[in-house]
């Protein structure tokens, strides 16, 4: 190379090699836990819920509840980690940090412990006590706060004064995961859908935390042509569905969703609208009236977030019969009422809240005597 100075004498080159053979050597064998993970795990459950044959639409719930960590966010969690790991951003001895509500930081900090670095979650104080003691069960530790607005703010400080990594579920899910397919749950209600008489769903209902879940049904059936149209139940003090319908990404909340794992007080990077066709807004009663419902017809107790997504596939299924359509609707069984039995399955916290549930329990009850829907 020339001397740019005209000299006539060569310019050194410039070389900065960053390689640690030893971080290396952790980052591999770190990789290999979490895909082995993977490579352990059965598939879920797809559960068909009990409806007359003759009304022409079949409804499964597919039960995630039954992953190593007991929820959804199992599946994000392991993205999230090899994403975060191949982008060489957690590192051997240092904390991984996250704002979340319960589910997501349960599984993240199974993952922590398997790769061998400290985990924290940031969440509000009001996270159900089974949720925390879960966290601290897989080696986690819980920082709490009062206001649920501040989760971002207080997580990324402490990854910062820490030296360890902020993962912000919120901001990576949708990209984390591996939308096109590569066995994600897009993939596997499809395939296990395969031998059913409705193998293709008129419906798929999802509820959204950070929205990752919603990104990855919608792209995944624009990818492969199908007719699905994906619908997201939003709970109330949520603010997913108005701005989905305004368009305005800046809509926000004063206060936080009660049903914990899904709604949030600001619309999340993840959420990606025009990967939904639908949106429902459900009122916390119907949630709970529906989850309720839920163990009396399955003899499964499972969380809220379980409950909003099963009365927008409910309403889903009258609209159909209703109209003669026939078909198959799906939705989430999203993780196990066990870690809410001082919540949604409490009627002195309902009281509490002020959330009524027989209004709508009385809706469900007809429509299964039935098959009419009156809101």
């Amino acid at each position: 190379m020339a001397d740019p100075r005209g000299t006539g004498v060569p310019a050194p080159t410039v070389d900065v090699d960053r390689s640690d053979d030893a971080y290396r050597g952790w980052l591999k064998e770190a990789v290999r836990k979490v895909q082995a993970d993977a490579n352990r795990s059965a598939d879920t459950h797809l559960l068909r819920f009990p409806l007359p044959e003759d009304w022409g639409v079949d409804l499964y719930l597919k039960d995630e509840s039954t992953h190593p960590t007991g929820s959804l966010k199992h599946r994000l969690a392991r993205s999230l980690f090899l994403h975060a790991l191949c982008n060489g951003w957690i590192r051997p001895g240092r904390p991984v940090v996250e704002a979340s509500s319960g589910s997501t930081a349960v599984s993240e900090a199974y993952f922590a412990r398997l790769v061998g670095v400290p985990f924290v979650a940031v969440m509000p104080r009001t996270t159900s006590c089974e949720k925390i003691s879960l966290i601290e069960f897989q080696g986690g530790t819980c920082h709490l706060v009062d206001d649920p607005r501040t989760v971002y703010e207080v997580s990324a400080r402490l990854a910062e004064e820490t030296g360890g990594h902020y993962m912000d579920q919120f901001t990576y899910a949708e990209r984390a995961t591996d939308w096109r397919g590569n066995n994600n749950i897009a993939e596997s209600i499809y395939s296990q859908l395969r031998m059913e008489r409705f193998p293709e769903p008129a419906w798929i209902v999802a509820t959204a935390g950070t929205g990752g879940t919603s990104a990855t049904l919608g792209r995944y059936v624009r990818y492969l042509q199908y007719d699905t149209r994906i619908c997201v139940a939003d709970p109330e003090n949520s603010c997913f569905f108005d701005g989905w319908v305004s368009g305005d990404p800046d809509v926000h909340c004063d206060r936080g969703s009660r049903i914990e794992g899904i709604g949030r007080p600001r619309i999340e990077p993840s959420f990606v609208p025009g990967a939904i066709d639908r949106m429902m807004k459900v009122p916390d009663g119907a949630s709970v009236a529906a989850v309720r419902m839920l163990e009396r017809v399955l003899g499964r107790r499972a969380g809220g977030s379980t409950g909003t997504g099963l009365w927008s596939a409910l309403r889903i299924t009258a609209e159909m019969r209703a109209a003669g359509r026939r078909g198959s609707v799906v939705t989430l069984l999203c993780d196990p009422g066990d870690r809410y039995l001082d919540k949604y399955y409490s009627d002195d916290w309902l009281a509490a809240q002020g959330i009524d549930a027989a209004p709508y329990a009385a809706v469900l009850d007809a429509f299964l005597a039935g098959g009419g829907w009156r809101d």
